[in-house]
């Protein structure tokens, strides 16, 4: 079984949250859970999480977000940095926030950014985007800069955010947007930038949009059930709600090709698969991607340093095509074709499973299926799914259930299970294939066992 550290830097958490390194190479003789449900988790303390919390809302002052007293220049980037991420962390309703994140978006349209600058433009729409789909009314004015980002911003990535945050189902509805109004403006970017088919970010999100406003007909669900990427590897199966505020179900066979059960029943988990940010899946810390992953071994976790950010248990590392990292994919080389015949027949052309596809070729990587120790009420915004309220949002990963009590013990925890069935399903390799699709179901239900049953023989 491959396993991975998570020890070797101080700063390699954040890093690896924002999905930008990769761990090295551990000893396979890391055990796969290193603490006890008796341990005393001192950072799941109710005092030190009320600290935690406290320390972020401390932040939202508004002489931090003074764009006089902090420019977006390179000096300032870290300051950025850690503010904007306190801003998702928040989602504070203060005018003056507001007003910093005007300022911030107006920047798509300027040339001759720096790189640091450009970063800060790059977090500013994503964390825009959280914010707008949260509380459209106090962020009212984030629209006109998407607007004014679509007719004049040269960056086709900043371009497919801005349409992409105003095409959300959810802004849609809450700000009476209508699909015409949508189809205008993708027409507008098709006209400014007529290779945008070559354009991967443009690509995907126009194809999404016109995919979401003429949905085709969901292959037969039974056939890929009955499919497995790799006869004689484990095959897992997540599925989702479109609605990503909803819990997924994940459900796995082994590498004989049989469903895992627990006593009797199909065995099966709950797992939040929605982006902190509530970006689109082709964009970096985004929603999980739909279609096909490699499982490739694990990635211990060796002590508290990362505990609020993924828990006390292992990882069970996942990577799309074109990820490096994993061992090859039998019969992939690179190409859409060769991806599409991993797939069953009827779903090749689906164009939900060839998100992965797309995820990996615009660089996308480091998904994990991993637990949390923040407190549940850590992150705000959770009111649109009560359901779904003890699981946190990642920005990419698949999060399962980690709850402790205020006390520091350990009261909940599905990463064990995950492992243990992972394990024995693989005969111990923890290599195999995971699938993420969305299926059809009423906004915000969370996918149950039985939507699934009816399928599986």
């Amino acid at each position: 079984m491959k396993t991975q550290t998570l020890r070797p830097f101080i700063w390699l958490g954040l890093l690896l949250l924002a999905g930008l390194t990769r761990p090295v190479l551990l000893s396979q003789a890391v055990p796969m859970v290193q603490l006890s449900s008796q341990t005393t988790q001192p950072q799941a303390l109710a005092g030190a999480r009320s600290q935690q919390r406290q320390q972020q809302e401390r932040q939202v002052r508004p002489e931090n977000y003074d764009l006089a007293r902090y420019p977006i220049d390179d000096r300032n980037a870290k300051h950025w940095k850690n503010l904007l991420w306190t801003t998702a962390i928040v989602e504070p309703k203060q005018p003056f926030v507001a007003q910093a994140m005007d300022k911030i978006l107006a920047m798509t349209r300027q040339a001759k950014l720096s790189t640091a600058q450009m970063r800060t433009i790059d977090m500013a729409l994503q964390v825009g985007t959280q914010l707008y789909l949260a509380d459209p009314n106090t962020y009212s004015s984030l629209a006109t800069q998407f607007r004014a980002t679509i007719e004049q911003s040269k960056d086709p990535q900043w371009v497919a955010m801005a349409i992409s945050v105003l095409a959300n189902p959810e802004t849609m509805a809450k700000t009476n947007l209508s699909p015409q109004e949508i189809q205008q403006l993708s027409q507008r970017i098709q006209q400014r930038f007529p290779n945008w088919q070559n354009q991967p970010y443009l690509y995907t999100t126009l194809q999404d949009i016109a995919t979401r406003f003429n949905p085709p007909n969901l292959p037969p669900l039974q056939e890929l059930l009955q499919w497995q990427a790799k006869p004689g590897e484990m095959q897992a199966y997540v599925f989702c709600n479109a609605d990503r505020h909803a819990l997924c179900r994940m459900m796995l066979k082994d590498d004989r090709g049989q469903w895992v059960r627990e006593k009797g029943q199909l065995w099966s988990v709950p797992l939040l698969l929605r982006s902190l940010h509530g970006l689109n899946w082709n964009f970096v810390r985004g929603n999980t991607p739909q279609g096909l992953y490699r499982i490739d071994g694990t990635t211990p976790q060796p002590d508290d340093l990362f505990f609020r950010a993924y828990g006390q248990f292992s990882l069970v590392n996942l990577f799309v095509p074109l990820e490096a990292g994993t061992t090859a994919v039998a019969g992939f080389s690179g190409s859409p074709t060769d991806y599409q015949a991993l797939l069953p027949p009827s779903w090749r052309n689906h164009w939900g499973l060839q998100q992965s596809y797309w995820a990996g070729k615009l660089g996308r990587s480091l998904f994990r299926i991993h637990g949390t120790g923040d407190a549940p009420d850590f992150f705000s915004g959770k009111q649109l799914n009560p359901a779904s309220a003890n699981w946190n949002p990642t920005i990419g990963c698949l999060s399962a259930l980690e709850l402790y009590s205020e006390t520091g013990k350990l009261l909940q925890a599905d990463m064990p299970q995950i492992l243990e069935k992972f394990q024995a399903a693989s005969s111990d390799t923890l290599q195999g294939y995971l699938v993420v699709v969305e299926i059809p179901t009423t906004t915000g239900q969370s996918i149950a066992p039985e939507d699934i049953m009816p399928g599986i023989k």
